[in-house]
């Protein structure tokens, strides 16, 4: 399994790839702009992410205008539904207008706020029916 860190704080981004290590391959970048670089040179190359791991708060690109962008490419290139990248938004904050604005304006796979548990994570990334 393939796994893009999106995050901009630097000991997040660290303790997201500690969480996933021995489970699958991480590539991190630090912003939603480098997030959709990322994912699309994914394909590109024929090597695409099973899941994003996305921040909603960074400079340059937001997490859901990231996602938003995400979504627009998977459309773009006939994408199918059941095909596309799994993307879970990661936050400090649990406002509900967060959540709404991830799972119906981005839609987002999951949510997961900070701090993560290695055990939460995981069972998220099963509930999304991904295996490593």
């Amino acid at each position: 399994m393939r796994v893009l860190i999106v995050e901009d704080d630097f000991g997040s981004r660290r303790y997201l790839q500690v969480l996933l290590r021995g489970v699958c391959d991480t590539d991190v970048v630090v912003d939603g702009r480098e997030g959709v670089e990322a994912y699309r040179l994914s394909w590109e190359e024929r090597n695409q992410y099973d899941l994003i791991l996305l921040d909603i708060m960074m400079p340059e690109m937001d997490g859901h205008t990231a996602l938003k962008e995400i979504r627009r490419f998977e459309a773009e290139i006939g994408v199918l539904f059941a095909d596309r990248v799994k993307v879970v938004m990661t936050t400090a904050l649990e406002d509900p207008r967060n959540v709404v604005e991830a799972y119906h304006d981005g839609e987002a796979d999951a949510y997961l706020v900070k701090p993560i548990e290695r055990e939460k994570l995981l069972a998220t990334i099963a509930s999304l029916g991904l295996s490593w």
